[in-house]
């Protein structure tokens, strides 16, 4: 655990071989955590890996706290873990939330990025929530939408605000019904092919309140990033190695974003799978992944 103020305390681990090439791996949500699956994205003899559970998610305490749980907050988290581990750069890794927040700290302090990992981009713009909070995804997956909106139809027209006062009631089985619908809307839009176990355990896995509550106190305040931002910022990023790893039919952060930041930061390698979707477990994105870990553990220092 470190303490990083303002009564936050992060879990942190590190895997792989203590020395070799280091690495971030940053997970998604916002308000997920990592696992032991995320650690097989590297080769353990070439890389010195730390993964850690952002503020208020998984093992960092206070659990599901939105007390100072800002963008900024997480940058300034990062910055503390690699001066802990005493690195003077490292592979910055991220998927979906988690791309989001690779691009905001690589933008901040991009002398301390050696290389960037990126998965399902997602660029926190407006109309990338109203894909999937009011017209888009819905399309798509009408009855589950029909679901998703119905739980909250009752309380009022606004769906994220709706779904941030039943997160906060003070019944906890409203609590857990608000975060089980919230979740399973997203678990939904993330896989190429239905797949229920991976729909079950985001909507009622032991995080699916904190999930919900962080992910949209971000979204309320749109992860805490002016519009643009980003592909502004993808300047900054002009020397350091990049590779996206992208889902052709990814429902829940489409590839038009993924497009979007290429053009801003030609030098990025953006590689389009074609039969993929969203999460990092499907084959195809597996593979890419896998490979740019390798690819970037072969290559010399810069």
């Amino acid at each position: 655990m470190l303490d990083v103020g303002n009564g936050h305390s992060l879990y942190w681990e590190r895997v792989g071989t203590p020395g070799a090439k280091p690495a971030v791996m940053l997970h998604g949500g916002p308000g997920a955590g990592c696992s032991p699956s995320h650690r097989r994205q590297w080769d353990p003899e070439r890389y010195d890996v730390l993964l850690f559970d952002q503020r208020g998610c998984g093992r960092s305490r206070p659990f599901a706290s939105l007390e100072h749980n800002t963008t900024w907050d997480l940058v300034g988290d990062i910055e503390a873990l690699r001066a802990m581990c005493g690195h003077e750069q490292w592979q910055v890794f991220g998927g979906s939330w988690g791309s989001t927040l690779s691009l905001a700290y690589s933008q901040t302090h991009p002398e301390r990025v050696s290389e960037i990992i990126l998965r399902g981009i997602f660029l926190c713009e407006q109309n990338e929530l109203d894909w999937l909070y009011k017209y888009g995804a819905s399309e798509l997956y009408p009855e589950e939408w029909d679901r998703f909106v119905a739980h909250a139809a009752a309380h009022g027209d606004d769906l994220l605000e709706t779904y941030i006062a039943l997160l906060d009631d003070a019944d906890p089985e409203v609590r857990k019904a608000a975060a089980n619908a919230w979740n399973r809307w997203e678990g939904v839009t993330v896989t190429l092919l239905p797949e229920e176990d991976t729909i079950d355990r985001m909507a009622g896995g032991e995080n699916a309140v904190a999930t919900a509550r962080i992910e949209t106190h971000y979204f309320r305040h749109r992860c805490w990033l002016e519009s643009g931002q980003l592909l502004a910022g993808a300047d900054k990023l002009r020397g350091i190695p990049g590779v996206i790893v992208q889902g052709r039919h990814d429902c829940c952060t489409p590839p038009a974003a993924a497009w979007a930041l290429k053009q801003a930061w030609p030098e990025v390698d953006l590689q389009i799978v074609p039969d993929a979707s969203h999460l990092f477990t499907e084959p195809g994105i597996t593979d890419g992944l896998v490979r740019a870990t390798d690819r970037f553990a072969a290559a010399p220092p810069s």
